[in-house]
């Protein structure tokens, strides 16, 4: 068997371009266009990456976009300030803290000063506990990317059984929410998990979000299983995911890349978070088709 290969950057694409198709109706109805700020604190080479990747995804889409770079020595209630000044600008109807923050200041007291409503990473409590009593929510990109991703694969995933590798509250926990939502079963593993291969080896949905580089092997999977691989790794200047890519492809019915899978996703599902939450604060009907 050779695993199919889940093109994520293809329908990223396709989704950021059904993003930028919606975003005129929008400003006709508005007045404006959507707004997202995105904002920056130090001088982490990769955070600096992915801000300028962002605001330039969000100007490509036809939004606004208002970046915020501060020096690493910022202080948090500088920061919080900010945050709530963008809270209180009409302009703006997403705000992303990029993470990691500096060591001295407090990511949940930050992120818990964002308003809900322009959450658009999802990482806000109210929103994590929406998503976990089954109310609407903005809901981390991530996330919302891979299911995405698995519905365009396997259609209606209600019954599967899925597997989710990791219990972070940016992936693992919000993952497992919304695989609950889409009616599957649901386990999820991590570092104590007793026998993790056999664990692993129930899925007929593996999602991999451990942090540690190609950890799971091809002979932990079912055959057939599809693997959505959110790790990213680098070993020996390569990239590579939490998946041995070479021997799961052998077993797995489908799995996606690293690099070219979950990644570009991330970016193209915080457009559409931003254009639905602008939507939201407009008083308008969520866009459809997104």
């Amino acid at each position: 068997m050779s695993a199919a290969v889940i093109d994520g950057k293809a329908f990223a694409e396709r989704l950021r371009e059904r993003v930028a198709e919606a975003v005129p109706a929008f400003a006709s109805r508005a007045g404006r266009k959507p707004g997202l700020a995105v904002v920056l604190v130090g001088d982490d080479p990769a955070s600096r990456v992915y801000v300028r990747s962002k605001g330039k995804a969000t100007l490509a889409a036809g939004m606004a976009s208002f970046e915020h770079c501060l020096a690493e020595a910022t202080g948090q209630a500088e920061l919080v300030d900010l945050v709530q000044s963008l809270n209180r600008d009409d302009r703006v109807d997403g705000i992303l803290v990029q993470l990691p923050l500096p060591r001295h200041i407090d990511d949940k007291a930050v992120i818990g000063v964002i308003d809900p409503a322009k959450d658009v990473d999802g990482f806000h409590v109210e929103n994590a506990g929406r998503l976990a009593v089954g109310e609407e929510a903005l809901v981390p990109c991530t996330p919302l990317g891979c299911i995405m991703l698995l519905k365009d694969r396997l259609g209606d995933l209600s019954g599967l059984e899925a597997v989710v590798v990791g219990r972070s509250n940016i992936v693992g926990k919000p993952m497992a929410q919304l695989l609950i939502r889409e009616n599957c079963t649901v386990t999820t593993a991590h570092s104590r998990t007793r026998d993790l291969p056999a664990v692993v080896r129930r899925g007929d949905i593996v999602v991999a979000a451990a942090g540690r580089a190609e950890m799971i092997k091809g002979d932990w999977l079912k055959p057939g299983a599809t693997v959505i691989d959110v790790g990213i790794n680098r070993i020996a200047g390569k990239l590579v995911g939490d998946v041995d890519f070479e021997s799961a492809a052998a077993t797995a019915g489908a799995i996606t890349p690293v690099p070219g899978g979950v990644g570009p996703m991330t970016i193209a599902v915080l457009l559409r978070n931003t254009l639905t939450a602008a939507h939201a604060r407009a008083g308008l009907p969520a866009p459809e088709g997104l």
